[in-house]
């Protein structure tokens, strides 16, 4: 499969496993997980055709693993950044005293000003380290990579999960938990 095939079909899969099943006519269950053979259908009557090899190519090749085949490989889902209602059935889980999140220099004022907000996903998206946090940002503009003192957050009770693919998840963060490292 040629690259922009691959991200075309990668990107077709996140808007129905994450925000809009209905554009293949399926329907996630509570967990977000749908049948493999209902998604390729429904991508199929979409005019999005899709083999089952190149779904799993897809899966596997995801440089974010960004959806997750059970472990039958009969069902897929997205990891995380669901807008529409879904219980991942994650644990909560003790963070690393820092998490880092990436954003665009356009959007840092009013981030420093309100923090964090999920926006229209159901979760903050973090990273475990700052790399994987500049690439996030580089999606949407020039990147800014900030600290998150999560051990913090912890203790003042916010919850913390991370995915099956080591995005750490949170309701909200407030600005008084954000630092914009010294470049340099």
């Amino acid at each position: 499969m040629d690259d922009k095939r691959h991200v075309k079909v990668s990107k077709f899969l996140s808007l129905v496993l994450r925000h809009q099943p209905s554009a293949a006519g399926v329907t996630l269950d509570a967990g977000g997980w749908v049948a493999v053979d209902d998604l390729l259908a429904g991508c199929a009557a979409a005019g999005r055709p899709c083999g089952r090899a190149e779904l799993e190519r897809v899966v596997a090749d995801s440089d974010k693993q960004r959806f997750a085949l059970s472990p039958d490989g009969l069902r897929i889902r997205a990891s995380q950044g669901h807008s529409v209602p879904v219980d991942l059935g994650l644990a909560d889980s003790e963070p690393p005293p820092v998490l880092y999140h990436g954003t665009a220099t356009r959007t840092l004022p009013l981030v420093l000003r309100e923090g964090l907000r999920p926006m229209g996903r159901q979760d903050v998206h973090l990273s475990a380290d700052a790399a994987t946090a500049t690439r996030v940002g580089a999606r949407h503009g020039r990147p800014v990579v900030l600290e998150i003192d999560a051990a913090a957050l912890a203790a003042a009770g916010h919850r913390f999960r991370v995915s099956a693919n080591g995005v750490w998840l949170t309701d909200a963060v407030p600005a008084s938990h954000l630092r914009v490292p010294p470049t340099g």
